[in-house]
């Protein structure tokens, strides 16, 4: 199972029609809010099924602010995290959802990725594929990938 986990979009999708193009054979796509109103047109280009969350930039939305998912035998709580102030770090975060018995926590805001293995959670922020802010600057992604054994295999990606 491939499971695409992209944020903070921001209405600029030409970079999520390269990843889409380059990661193909995507089973489910987990997108970690500021879609800014497009989360029909980026289900659309997903075509796969979609887990989305809204962000600080979703004005109006009627997405939910977080969800807890499964996937595969993993329990994920997928949040934009700015409730969290994850711009301060991600030590609320993860305790929220050590808290909540999750074994991976999903967020976005920062447009910094980030992959951290502690405290029994898997940490993953995929950055920003529209507007990176981390050294170097390059649009990133994240994958997560089940392997046959049911083990769940992560990593950043860049563009």
């Amino acid at each position: 199972m491939r499971i695409l986990i992209v944020s903070d979009t921001h209405k600029k999708h030409d970079n999520l029609k390269r990843v889409l193009d380059r990661q193909r054979d995507i089973d489910l796509m987990v997108h970690l809010g500021d879609s800014e109103g497009y989360e029909d047109y980026i289900a659309e280009l997903a075509g796969c099924p979609l887990e989305i969350v809204s962000g600080n930039n979703d004005f109006f939305s009627g997405l939910e602010r977080e969800k807890e998912v499964e996937i595969g035998k993993y329990k994920a709580l997928l949040t934009h995290g700015h409730y969290y102030y994850v711009a301060m770090g991600v030590e609320d975060l993860k305790k929220e959802a050590v808290g909540r018995g999750m074994d991976i926590v999903m967020f976005g805001h920062t447009h910094r990725p980030l992959l951290e293995y502690s405290r029994g959670i898997v940490t993953v922020n995929p950055g920003s594929i529209s507007f990176p802010r981390q050294e170097g600057r390059r649009p990133s992604y994240a994958l997560m990938e089940i392997d046959a054994e049911g083990e769940a295999h992560f990593s950043i990606e860049y563009l």
